[in-house]
């Protein structure tokens, strides 16, 4: 048999096999400030982590340029390949070509210059498709700063693979990763594995070059006002807002452990990793626990254990009703919590509301909510002669 059968052979053996495609794992850290929190979790958070995306600088709408300044020395410390990212904000109309390559040829020049694993750079720039052939002039007119062993990444966006323009940009990059998280609006939530996944089997037509898959591992809280218009979205930090309704947004670790299974047993054609925004750390309470977290990157199973108890007080009739998290899987706040038994009062807190129907009591979910692993969140309370009986409702 020809050498060339052989080898048809073999990828037609090794396509019917059904054996997994190993994807690595990347990480964005977005951090604007590193705290000790950060560093810590850049330190113990790397073992499944084989490249750190470090955000170096940001040009916004009205084109002010804004550099930061990452710990080199724990980034040195990880031993991990770096590449930064340079984001320029979509709504950026226009732009001084010539002022903006300076921009990011001094980033590479001050981040060679540090004792790290320097891999590359990233442009992060969610233009309209209108503007994507500006866009990749800009991007043809930087490639040949980069040394041979540096990359030029880019990250890419659906709404781009119904333009004629989308081929050319990819042309220009080394690699690109797809963002297929909050790309919808918010009412159309954080992420979708059915949708997420046309979008990359589409993706994959566009590039035979390496390419990555960008996953959220956080929440964010959208706040609407009384029109139904978004007027803030919460990301690492809570925010001081007034009256206006809202909602958690959240991507659950165990369908993140799902869509990512998916991939590995049947992945599109050169996907290469994934890269999950972002790192989380002790300082953001929106980004999922370090147990959900090291589970999902190690593809080790996950453990959902949530339990609901009624605490005795100081008080003797006065009960507690907290939430528990006894599992490492984040999850979401259940939609309601049965009481059984009568009780004199009742009332619920921290997003849980009472009603009462005719089977009795309820404290019923008034806003999405997550309860980290290893967390407890008191719900409400209750005024009863003898501790009630609580159960977890759908």
């Amino acid at each position: 048999m020809h050498r060339l059968a052989w080898l048809l052979l073999a990828a037609c053996v090794a396509a019917c096999s059904g054996k997994p495609t190993p994807l690595a794992n990347d990480a964005y850290v977005w951090q604007r400030q590193w705290t000790p929190a950060l560093v810590r979790a850049l330190s113990d958070d790397g073992r499944s982590v084989r490249e750190w995306r470090v955000l170096a600088g940001e040009m916004d709408a009205q084109g002010q340029w804004r550099l930061f300044a990452p710990d080199w020395r724990a980034l040195a410390a990880s031993g991990k390949p770096v590449v930064a990212v340079v984001r320029i904000e979509g709504q950026l109309q226009h732009w001084d070509e010539a002022t903006l390559l300076a921009d990011v040829r001094a980033v590479l020049a001050l981040w060679r210059q540090q004792k790290i694993a320097f891999a590359g750079v990233e442009i992060d720039h969610d233009c309209a498709t209108s503007r994507l052939a500006a866009y990749a002039h800009f991007l043809q007119s930087l490639h040949p700063s980069l040394l041979p062993r540096e990359k030029l990444s880019i990250t890419a966006l659906p709404t781009w693979m119904g333009s004629p323009g989308l081929d050319k940009l990819l042309a220009q990059a080394d690699e690109t990763v797809l963002q297929v998280h909050a790309v919808q609006s918010p009412r159309a939530g954080l992420f979708d594995p059915a949708v997420a996944r046309a979008w990359l089997d589409a993706f994959a037509r566009h590039t035979r070059k390496p390419w990555r898959v960008a996953l959220p591992a956080y929440g964010t809280r959208v706040s609407w006002d009384q029109d139904g218009r978004v007027v803030a979205i919460e990301s690492e930090r809570p925010m001081l807002l007034g009256d206006q309704r809202s909602n958690e947004l959240f991507a659950d670790p165990q369908t993140m452990q799902r869509f990512v299974a998916s991939l590995e047993q049947d992945a599109p054609d050169h996907l290469a990793g994934i890269v999950w925004f972002r790192l989380p750390t002790g300082d953001d309470v929106r980004a999922w626990s370090e147990a959900s977290w090291q589970a999902v990157l190690a593809r080790a199973p996950l453990r959902a254990s949530l339990a609901v108890v009624a605490v005795a007080t100081d008080d003797p009739r006065r009960y507690d009703v907290l939430l528990r998290n006894e599992g490492d899987a984040d999850l979401p706040l259940p939609p309601s919590i049965r009481v059984d038994g009568g009780c004199m009062a009742a009332d619920g807190i921290n997003g849980y509301g009472l009603q009462h129907d005719g089977r009795g009591q309820s404290l019923l979910r008034t806003r999405m909510g997550v309860l980290h692993a290893g967390r407890q969140l008191t719900v409400g309370w209750l005024r009863c002669e003898v501790a009630p009986g609580l159960r977890i409702g759908s």
